[in-house]
């Protein structure tokens, strides 16, 4: 820590919330806005002042943290806040969002004087709450003692791509982190409805691979969720991940790169939210393997 600072938080949904709740916690000043505000309020608890505008929210803020759905929402909320951060401010840009709209927000830092970081994170609700994400961060090396503090707070480690936030590097890293992220979702969901619909106990898949190399923690975490029906509260909604999936695809397109498995996933996991699985955990895009939703057996 190079000392507290007061933080505005734009967006306190899953990750904002808990971002804000451990900035809280390491003694820093938060100050949060959510477009409902209903799930800001808790934070108040907290110790964060809850804003009635992001413009509020802001408002003598040492840095500002984003952490809205994506880059739409994150300029519609900035072009309100902007104006009324202080010149020399840093910004930490911490939502997903595609390439176009990283230099689109660094424009936006440029004209009102802020010092922009483009920061996604590594992580979903459990990390957050933990504060042991990954901080994938790219801007100038003046001002990164402004912004380490929050860094600090809400990750276990920040990995620097960059020193121009506008060129997007961390969020290129972050678009490929999340290809495999949703691949192995979308693998783990596959698997277990193959096991379904085969009438294979899923119990005689884990003991085949357990121990080995085609083993792993994520796939048993993801499979849990769904053989004990913990898809609510969610790490990560299937609606987020659907989202995500499009960004990945996107910029796969923009580099000449044909991902058919990333646009299959992106499908699939528009399918589950149109079942009604859109707020569920992102494991449950199980459910878009099976005619109507429901698994036959």
């Amino acid at each position: 820590m190079t000392g507290t600072v007061t933080v505005g938080v734009l967006g306190t949904g899953i990750m904002g919330a808990a971002m804000a709740r451990n900035l809280a916690r390491a003694g820093h000043g938060v100050r949060v806005w959510n477009r409902t505000r209903a799930k800001a309020e808790p934070l108040a608890e907290d110790g964060a002042y809850v804003a009635d505008s992001p413009a509020d929210a802001v408002r003598g803020a040492d840095a500002v943290l984003t952490v809205l759905h994506d880059g739409a929402a994150v300029m519609e909320v900035m072009r309100q806040a902007a104006p009324g951060v202080r010149s020399g401010a840093v910004w930490a840009q911490s939502a997903t969002t595609g390439l176009a709209a990283v230099g689109e927000l660094a424009g936006l830092a440029r004209a009102h004087g802020l010092v922009f970081y483009d920061a996604p994170v590594l992580g979903t609700r459990g990390p957050a709450e933990a504060g042991t994400m990954v901080v994938l961060a790219a801007g100038p090396v003046r001002g990164r003692e402004a912004v380490a503090p929050v860094f600090d707070a809400v990750g276990a480690r920040t990995i620097w791509t960059g020193e121009d936030g506008a060129e997007g590097s961390a969020t290129r890293l972050k678009l490929v982190a999340n290809s495999w992220v949703l691949a192995v979702t979308n693998a783990t969901g596959e698997t277990l409805a193959l096991a379904e619909g085969l009438g294979v106990d899923p119990a005689g898949f884990f003991d085949a691979i357990g121990g080995g190399p085609l083993d792993m923690g994520y796939l048993r975490t993801k499979a849990a969720l769904l053989l004990e029906d913990r898809l609510l509260p969610p790490g990560f909604t299937v609606d987020t991940a659907a989202k995500d999936a499009r960004l990945v695809v996107r910029a796969a397109e923009e580099a000449g790169v044909r991902l058919d498995g990333a646009v299959a996933v992106a499908e699939r996991m528009a399918r589950a939210s149109a079942l009604g699985h859109g707020h569920e955990d992102m494991a449950a895009a199980y459910f878009a393997a099976f005619e109507g939703g429901t698994p036959a057996r």
